[in-house]
């Protein structure tokens, strides 16, 4: 019990509520948006991709930033650097988890499984990004993009500019939080040179820089609502979303980085729940 809790503690599981939401409200656009038949398995598989390909990214992070972590006293205690878990244990368990993406989107469709190693590439090339460009938030969303598209795609097997449009909405959205969150190691990257958005520009310009990422993303949720033509269910859930989209930025000051966690892990957990619950029960109902 206490090594699954190493693992599920080494891919922050909790995590999950960012991305699987929006997976979700992805397969749902396919069911009852597109009109396509509803497959429990179809579900199932499209939630262990998710999981999979998460697990496979986080631990990915992890291995390639062990000796950063090490360094860094807000991270020296995760699992590879206080041994709870090996650097060779961490990678067997990156490729186990890529391998099981790979194979469960080929029981999705043709399309779904060519670009699962295209999906990898992305997820895992994030994690060598901070050391050559600040733009490394956007890699990170990008990452998290593919979980409302991927779903679409695994249902229908075609592109579509509603899904692609939630797309965007975890693309800004995700690089905006990442950036308050990057916010914790501005010094020690400056110190040791890694690049982020706030060790190029600072805090309060980072703060700023976010927020106005942020504000493309209410823009996106709002063009996905009239192209969806969404009834009031939607518009509902987006005014939360949005409300706790901009009240990260009131409680996380230039002076004052204590609610940085609060502001990470509560608010935007709750809000792509909520979000996704919104959208989804409009699409019934």
């Amino acid at each position: 019990m206490k090594k699954l809790n190493n693992y599920l503690s080494f891919v922050k599981i909790a995590h999950v509520i960012f991305a699987l939401p929006f997976a979700l409200t992805g397969y749902f656009l396919a069911v009852k948006w597109a009109g396509f038949e509803l497959r429990i398995l179809d579900l199932v598989l499209i939630t262990l991709c998710m999981l999979f390909a998460r697990n496979s990214a986080m631990g990915f992070n992890r291995y390639i930033d062990r000796e950063y972590d090490s360094s860094n006293p807000r991270t020296a205690q995760r699992e590879i650097p206080s041994g709870k878990i090996s650097p060779r244990a961490a990678l067997t368990f990156v490729i186990i988890n890529s391998l099981l993406f790979i194979v469960c989107s080929f029981f999705l469709n043709d399309l779904v499984f060519y670009l699962s190693f295209v999906a990898l590439i992305v997820i895992l090339g994030y994690s060598l990004t901070k050391r050559f460009t600040f733009l490394c938030h956007l890699i990170l969303g990008l990452g998290l993009s593919l979980s409302p598209i991927g779903a679409y795609l695994a249902i229908t097997g075609k592109f579509n500019l509603l899904p692609i449009l939630f797309s965007f909405i975890v693309l800004f959205w995700t690089t905006g939080f990442d950036i308050i969150y990057a916010l914790q190691d501005v010094d020690f990257d400056q110190d040791i040179n890694l690049k982020s958005i706030p060790s190029y520009f600072g805090i309060r310009k980072s703060l700023i820089i976010s927020g106005f990422i942020h504000l493309l993303t209410a823009g996106f949720i709002i063009a996905a609502g009239f192209l969806g033509d969404f009834g009031l269910i939607y518009w509902i859930g987006s005014g939360i979303f949005i409300f706790l989209l901009f009240y990260q930025h009131i409680i996380v000051k230039p002076k004052d980085l204590s609610k940085i966690n609060q502001a990470f892990f509560t608010t935007n957990g709750i809000a792509s729940i909520l979000f996704a619950i919104f959208t989804i029960v409009d699409l019934f109902y």
